[in-house]
């Protein structure tokens, strides 16, 4: 992932748990990343995620979580 262009609409599950880990400071595993997208049945027919739908998936979850 170093030096090169990402496709935040076809990130592998790695990268995106690479990203989160850079942004949030803490580890991020694959696995954690891959169980989110099918939880919200979010990973599309060639084992890519799109940053944008996994980041509304999640703002709806922690939405849901403060509303209940």
């Amino acid at each position: 992932m170093a030096n090169e262009k990402l496709n935040i609409t076809a990130l592998s599950p790695g990268d995106l748990a690479t990203l989160f880990s850079r942004s949030l400071k803490r580890p991020v595993t694959e696995q954690q990343v891959r169980d989110i997208a099918e939880a919200g049945n979010l990973l599309n027919e060639n084992d890519t995620i799109n940053l944008i739908e996994y980041s509304a998936y999640l703002a709806g979850k922690v939405n849901y979580a403060n509303t209940n």
